[in-house]
């Protein structure tokens, strides 16, 4: 079971049920559980009174201290190209799609957003590609080794305790 379905993520062949809606809050996405950062560049020929903020830079919060809080306060923490979503790249999309398979919240930013988050999440972890997965506090790697613990079940163990999504009932 393992073995093929890691097949079909490599192959990009996804036989999972589609996501639902998105829901835009604050500048943040949150779906099934999952939440994930977006901002929109600026643009220099716009004028000042509409451009977009940079809510990390007006959080007066340094960018360290931003991927640290991001890590503590997330069970499954990653930083992408892209969001979950939309991935920017195959590997950013193998890692969402291999962590998918587990129905666990879910927290993404996008490092093409801000090239100075790109080089704090670097400092943070002391590695130099992404994407990057923290889970429960502790830096585990990318795409690869992701890849490779959800094959041999030492990704299963790792995740049992993270609880998933609650379904809202009405």
């Amino acid at each position: 079971m393992a073995r093929s379905l890691s097949n079909a993520l490599l192959k990009g062949i996804s036989s999972f049920p589609s996501a639902r809606f998105s829901t835009m809050v604050s500048g943040s996405i949150f779906q099934n559980g999952m939440r994930y950062s977006t901002t929109v560049p600026n643009d220099p020929d716009t004028h000042d009174d509409f451009k977009s903020t940079n809510k990390l830079e007006s959080s007066g919060l340094a960018l360290q201290d931003i991927v640290e809080q991001d890590v503590k306060d997330n069970p499954v923490m990653i930083y992408m190209k892209g969001v979950p979503d939309v991935p920017r790249c195959g590997f950013s999309s193998l890692a969402v799609r291999v962590l998918k398979e587990y129905n666990v919240p879910l927290s993404a930013r996008n490092i093409l957003e801000d090239p100075e988050l790109k080089i704090a999440v670097k400092k943070f972890s002391h590695w130099p590609t992404f994407p990057q997965i923290f889970i429960k506090g502790e830096f585990i790697g990318g795409s690869d080794i992701i890849l490779n613990m959800h094959q041999t079940g030492e990704l299963k163990e790792k995740l049992k305790d993270v609880s998933a999504p609650q379904e809202k009932s009405e």
